[in-house]
């Protein structure tokens, strides 16, 4: 069911319709009209506040407006079957309750719909999504974990609406550090280490051998030939860096794989090395590239910006020159309509300058930096000074103990296999969400308690309600096998259940919110509001005791429930179990 309309898209038009009836050739060509949620459902499903915004147009008071557009909206030719009653309140805006019949039929029009009846915005546009780039012979640490998770919630949406999206994981896999890692391999490395643990091993090899760079000059002058040696592509140290980006990626992968994250292209900085020297091209035959203390630069002090550094006063690139060759690359190989940078706040003045240059070298794509607070335990905000750092495979391990203590408690006749597969599930579900449903430019303070609370807003709240759902529907299935949940409409009756249904049908508004905006966290309270009015309806009526006909209503609401609860937990990148 591709191009649908959003419900509160389908009530704008209703009303951009009526409000040129009533005031032809008096409203601007480029004003549209607005339909919303309302705040509080005791006004309604949806409002339209256009009347006050009018007011200065079409010199009359909101209120008479607002009537206005109420007549055009009542008579015969527009009365539309999806409101149920409409009404003025306050200075004059405009409240809507729904028909829930209608709205029980819209649910039947997308339940089969894979995406569930959101509108297809992102058909033929590509998107390039730039995200978690670890340094290759460094451990993943708990400061990926945000890249990673909000990076693949993107990834995720965006395809879900219809883009095609080039997942780009940008590897720092070239730089001055493997000199030092190359002279440090050949005089630390232990064998047994490295075969048990690669990259801690090369971190250690890497940590050694910067100190070691700091009392001994002569060292730190032979780790400089090394990376001369490396970037002359010397074979010995080229088959090293192999070796080392290799063994890296292996144990990256490991970490993606328990994720659940899966990249369309793993491009490193190297892949660009041979691009740099073209990029001071274009920059000084575009006039921008000017010499300064030695150093190449591009001049942005008219923006207030500083100058970008493109080349070193040693002749090196930096990351701008990089960044500016991988764009060119991308605009080249994909045509993308957009690129996101999902990088932490640290960042911003890095991407505001290279944004800038972008747009006075022509290149024709939209940037976004994605941007997000950093993580910290309550204690204060992780760092390696103070040892504190946690690698994220230890963090993953907590994450699925923590929930293994929580399925055997709440199933312990599963069988020990199943138990620690719905524990995988609960914990590493348990660590995304309580990253996704922030604000992504908070600062996010992690406590165990919370991410891992059944009773708030948490994932494993999340997937017990799913789970919950899916018990009710097994066992009305057990007891009425001859029930077509198929034939029956889904309930909408009673007030809880309206709710409900009303829920639903805004699911596609959350998703296109949610990706219009980059803020997962929009999905992530809709789900746990669906849940909690599942939770309410659950309380409020018999499913299995209900009347026939009432209880198959009653089942296909709920199992539509559930599907929405899975599909917009699969879009946060988190499994929905079947029992916890």
């Amino acid at each position: 069911m591709k191009n649908t309309k959003t419900l509160g898209a389908e009530m704008s038009l209703y009303v951009q319709s009526a409000l040129h009836d009533a005031f032809p050739q008096m409203i601007p060509n480029d004003f549209e009209a607005a339909v919303v949620p309302t705040a509080d459902p005791r006004n309604g499903d949806y409002q339209c506040n256009d009347a006050m915004a009018l007011a200065k147009i079409l010199r009359k008071a909101p209120r008479e407006i607002a009537a206005a557009i109420v007549e055009a909206l009542e008579r015969p030719a527009r009365t539309a079957e999806m409101v149920s009653s409409l009404e003025i309140a306050g200075p004059g805006f405009i409240n809507f309750r729904l028909n829930p019949e209608w709205v029980a039929d819209r649910l039947l029009s997308i339940e089969d719909d894979p995406c569930r009846g959101t509108p297809q915005v992102g058909e033929a546009k590509t998107v390039v999504i730039d995200y978690s780039s670890p340094n290759v012979a460094k451990p993943m640490h708990i400061g990926h974990i945000r890249s990673t998770v909000i990076g693949n919630a993107l990834d995720r949406l965006h395809r879900f609406c219809g883009f095609r999206v080039l997942s780009d994981n940008h590897l720092g896999d070239w730089g001055t550090q493997f000199g030092l890692i190359i002279l440090g391999y050949r005089h630390f490395v232990n064998p047994e280490a490295l075969e048990a643990s690669p990259v801690q091993e090369l971190e250690r090899v890497y940590v050694e051998s910067y100190r070691k760079s700091k009392e001994d000059d002569a060292w730190m002058d032979q780790a400089r030939r090394e990376l001369v040696k490396l970037q002359q592509g010397d074979e010995e140290n080229l088959a090293l860096w192999k070796k080392f980006v290799a063994l890296s990626m292996g144990e990256f992968e490991k970490i993606y794989d328990r994720l659940g994250v899966r990249f369309d292209l793993t491009r490193g900085e190297s892949y660009y090395n041979a691009d740099l020297p073209g990029v001071l091209t274009r920059l000084d035959e575009a006039g921008l590239l000017v010499e300064s203390d030695g150093a190449m630069v591009v001049d942005l002090e008219a923006e207030t910006l500083g100058v970008c550094i493109v080349r070193k006063t040693d002749g090196g690139f930096n990351y701008a020159t990089t960044d500016l060759a991988t764009v060119f690359s991308r605009v080249r190989d994909f045509e993308p309509e957009t690129i996101l940078y999902v990088t932490d706040e640290r960042q911003q003045r890095h991407f505001r300058q290279f944004f800038t240059v972008c747009e006075k070298l022509g290149v024709d794509v939209n940037l976004e930096h994605v941007w997000f607070g950093l993580m910290r335990l309550p204690e204060g905000t992780f760092s390696t000074r103070e040892g504190n750092v946690i690698k994220l495979e230890v963090l993953l391990d907590e994450a699925e103990r923590r929930a293994l203590e929580i399925v055997r408690s709440s199933s312990p006749d599963l069988p020990e296999a199943q138990q620690r597969d719905v524990a995988r599930a609960v914990g590493i579900g348990a660590l995304k969400y309580a990253d996704l449903c922030q604000n992504p430019q908070s600062l996010v303070t992690f406590t165990w308690d919370k991410a891992m609370a059944l009773d708030g807003n948490s994932a494993p709240y999340l997937q017990y309600a799913h789970a919950r759902i899916r018990s009710v529907l097994d066992k009305h299935a057990a007891q009425f096998p001859a029930d077509t949940l198929g034939d029956a409409r889904p309930a909408c009756a009673l007030p809880p259940e309206q709710a409900l249904g009303l829920k639903l049908a805004r699911f596609p508004e959350a998703v296109l919110g949610a990706t219009r905006h980059y803020r997962p966290n929009y999905l992530a309270d809709y789900l746990y509001e669906l849940a909690r009015e599942y939770s309410t309806y659950h309380q409020s009526v018999p499913f299995l005791k209900s009347d026939d006909g009432v209880r198959e209503s009653r089942m296909r609401l709920i199992r539509m429930v559930a599907d929405t609860l899975k599909t917009g937990l699969d879009l946060l990148g988190i499994e929905a179990p079947e029992r916890i």
